[in-house]
């Protein structure tokens, strides 16, 4: 499984730097990679990306 950013992204960077496998992209909305995206698995008890997304627009795929 991945997470996914929905088109409600306002591209505000939050998700960038928390993410330990930098499976986040910069687009015209930020894009997750799901072959690399293991939802924090080993790295964290939650996905960090959804925890820190200002408008929650970050769920699971």
């Amino acid at each position: 499984m991945a997470m996914k950013i929905q088109d409600d992204c306002i591209a505000c960077g939050a998700c960038l730097p928390e993410c330990p496998t930098e499976s986040i992209s910069e687009g015209d909305i930020y894009v997750i990679d799901p072959a690399t995206c293991v939802e924090c698995v080993g790295h964290f008890d939650a996905p960090q990306c959804s925890a820190v997304c200002p408008v929650d627009c970050i769920v699971k795929a």
